[in-house]
């Protein structure tokens, strides 16, 4: 693809041992034979390549420094010299890591079972597994300036429209990027109606974010987030049973655990989040900052964690992980956000209608991470279509939403460092109105019951929700079908 090979292109000056390494891999896959004096001669010269390349990088990052203070027409970098973006920087770091891994598995692959490998491997290996790790450490911190601290850049690698539009086509998605972002719009627009409305029950008129600012600050004191959680984790099952909306195990309510994450991690997860069977809580730690001390406590308030405890636990990511493990384990090969993450949030909107609120403050608790991830629509996409900066991404969670500024820049953090798919943080929203007009649908002249559609779902397995729906409503599909099911229409 055009745009992937452009990528290519930019990487090839940066990394003269990638072609070497490729071929060591390719020869292994293609003959049991290798030829270890040509091999132990092609891993020797990759530290020379990497100090040849680092000095040019060197040189041009000199280079750049004094073209900060003069005219650059009359201070060229010389010909010798190499300037790379931050962008390309990190991506070349990504790329020189997984090249060190691949080298890693070829040795891995001859060492121990063929008697000369050492003797001409061994040396050859080591240094230049040292030479590509240190040149990966290069290219992240001095040139990406990515140190792993609190301030580091917010640097990502928009795919612009042509990638989102290929990936709309692998999550089966009839819908273009602006029909999603106009959604995004529409949804966060709901969101900041229904704001004002319980900031005037509080007695706060239109002000939505002196409300908010109210709720924030109804945080636990530090040491009782974890018994909170659980708490908050048996109103959720006792409210669903009550409401008989889902099957719910009792070894799937007696099997799920808390860990509170180290500040650290809180660079990228300033919330909670869901890993096998465990809720990762953030929130104050010792190491932190007083400011940062505050703000993580005042993001994960009460009425705020009322509802992600539900969303990771239980109706939410733990049963359906649960579900998921014991039905059709095989479709984990067709894993799909828009189904893992859509089903979570489908049980926001659920609670919600369902009454889960129980005063204004728990629906700006609940209006908050709905806004929240209509807003994950707008500043994502416009991100990768070069509309919208890291920067400028904060700022727009901060303003719209309400988030705290380190929380926003957290979330942004792990929106642009490539560690998630384009579409990943679309998919909470339009997975969750996905799984919302199929319930309409299925629900429909009693079909079938709520809970009967909820427990269907969950034994489908994380494949595409418009294959969901074929299953439950008798769609035929053939192998040539095409995604065409507007899910936004449905108006039963």
């Amino acid at each position: 693809m055009v745009e992937e090979a452009k990528r290519q292109t930019e990487l090839e000056p940066i990394l003269p041992f990638l072609s070497a390494i490729n071929r060591l891999q390719a020869a292994r896959w293609e003959s049991p034979q290798v030829d270890l004096p040509s091999s132990s001669l092609l891993v020797g010269a990759i530290p020379d390549q990497v100090r040849s390349i680092r000095e040019r990088l060197e040189r041009g990052l000199k280079d750049k420094d004094k073209d900060k203070d003069k005219d650059k027409d009359k201070d060229k970098p010389g010909e010798d010299a190499l300037q790379i973006t931050a962008v390309v920087a990190a991506r070349a770091a990504g790329a020189t890591d997984e090249l060190r891994e691949t080298l890693t598995h070829w040795h891995d692959a001859y060492n121990g079972s063929l008697p000369e490998f050492p003797f001409w491997m061994k040396v050859p290996v080591d240094e230049a597994t040292t030479a590509l790790k240190d040149f990966a450490k290069f290219l992240r911190e001095e040139i990406a300036g990515l140190k792993g601290k609190p301030d580091d850049p917010l640097i990502g690698d928009p795919v612009g429209a042509d990638g989102l539009a290929r990936d709309l086509a692998v999550e089966f998605l009839p819908y273009s990027v602006e029909e999603l972002l106009a959604i995004g719009e529409r949804e966060l627009a709901w969101g900041e109606a229904r704001m004002r409305e319980a900031a005037r029950e509080m007695g706060l008129g239109d002000d939505w974010k002196k409300a908010l600012a109210k709720v924030k600050d109804t945080y636990v004191p530090p040491g009782q987030q974890d018994a909170y959680i659980t708490e908050q984790a048996k109103a959720a099952i006792d409210f669903v049973r009550a409401k008989d909306l889902v099957t719910v195990p009792k070894l799937c309510e007696e099997s799920w655990r808390i860990t509170m994450i180290n500040s650290e991690t809180q660079r990228q997860v300033p919330y909670v989040a869901y890993d096998g069977s465990n809720i990762l809580a953030a929130y104050a730690r010792d190491d932190m900052k007083a400011p940062d001390k505050l703000m993580s406590m005042r993001g994960n308030n009460r009425h705020f964690t009322r509802l992600t405890t539900a969303h990771e636990l239980i109706p939410g990511h733990h049963l359906q992980g649960f579900f998921a493990e014991r039905h059709r384990s095989y479709r984990r090969t067709f894993w799909t956000a828009f189904l893992v993450e859509g089903w979570a949030l489908h049980w926001e909107m659920t609670l919600w209608d369902q009454g889960y609120a129980r005063s204004p403050e728990d629906r700006i608790g609940m209006l908050f991470w709905r806004m929240h991830r209509a807003a994950r629509i707008i500043v994502t996409l416009r991100f990768h279509l070069g509309q919208m900066s890291p920067k400028e991404m904060v700022e727009f969670l901060i303003e719209r939403v309400g988030h705290e500024r380190l929380a926003a820049t957290s979330e942004v953090r792990r929106f642009v460092s490539g560690g998630y798919s384009t579409l990943y943080q679309c998919s909470y929203m339009i997975g969750a109105l996905q799984l919302q007009a199929l319930q309409r649908e299925a629900t429909a002249n009693g079909r079938m019951t709520v809970k009967a559609f909820n427990d269907a779902v969950l034994r489908q397995g994380p494949i595409p929700i418009e294959l969901i729906r074929a299953s439950l409503l008798g769609v035929a599909l053939m192998p040539s079908s095409v995604p065409q099911w507007r899910f936004d229409q449905v108006k039963l």
